[in-house]
C-alpha cells in the first residue's frame, strides 16, 4: 500500500480560545494601528479593563455571546452609553485585529461584530418639545455651563411648537 507524501507545510488553524499572550498580541495591533496618542490611551484603557473582566470570568471563549455578557456588566455598572460603546468599540476592533494575524476564526470575529451599542437618551428639551411643551417651559429650562448653547436651540425648538399649534 502506498503512502502518501507527507506534507512539509505548517497548517494554520484558527483558535476558538484566545489566551492571554494572543490577546496581548491583539491589543498591541490595536493600539500600533492608532495615531493619536488620546485614541491609544482610551482603548487601552477600554482593552485593558475588558481583559481584566475576561479573566475574572470561568475560562471563556471570545464570542458573540462572551461580549454581550460584558455589555450587560458594562450596564449593570451603570456607565453611559457613550462609554458602553466605546468599550464595545475596542472589543469589536481586538476582534478583528486577532482575526486579521489568524488568532481568531473570521466567524467568531463576524459575531462579534453584529453585537450593537446601547442606545442614547435624546435631550430633555427635545423630548419636552415631542410632548407638546409650551414655549414658557422649553424658555425656563437653563442650564449654568451650557445655557449659551442651548438657548437658540430652545427658541427654534419653541417656534417649531407655536408654529404646529397654529
Amino acid at each position: 500500500m502506498k503512502r502518501k507524501p507527507h506534507s512539509r507545510r505548517k497548517r494554520t488553524t484558527t483558535k476558538s480560545v484566545l489566551r492571554l499572550p494572543d490577546l496581548e498580541h491583539a491589543k498591541a495591533a490595536v493600539l500600533n494601528s492608532l495615531t493619536s496618542l488620546d485614541a491609544q490611551r482610551g482603548y487601552r484603557h477600554a482593552i485593558d479593563e475588558f481583559v481584566d473582566w475576561h479573566c475574572s470570568e470561568p475560562r471563556l471563549a471570545l464570542n458573540r455571546i462572551v461580549v454581550l455578557r460584558y455589555r450587560s456588566h458594562l450596564e449593570s455598572r451603570q456607565r453611559a452609553p457613550g462609554t458602553v460603546n466605546l468599550r464595545l468599540g475596542a472589543v469589536r476592533r481586538l476582534a478583528y485585529e486577532a482575526a486579521d494575524r489568524g488568532l481568531l476564526s473570521a466567524d467568531l470575529a463576524a459575531g462579534i461584530r453584529r453585537v450593537k451599542g446601547v442606545k442614547k437618551l435624546r435631550s430633555a428639551p427635545r423630548q419636552l418639545a415631542d410632548r407638546g411643551a409650551g414655549p414658557s417651559t422649553l424658555a425656563s429650562i437653563r442650564s449654568s455651563t451650557t445655557e449659551r448653547k442651548t438657548r437658540p436651540s430652545i427658541a427654534r425648538i419653541a417656534a417649531r411648537v407655536r408654529l404646529e399649534a397654529a
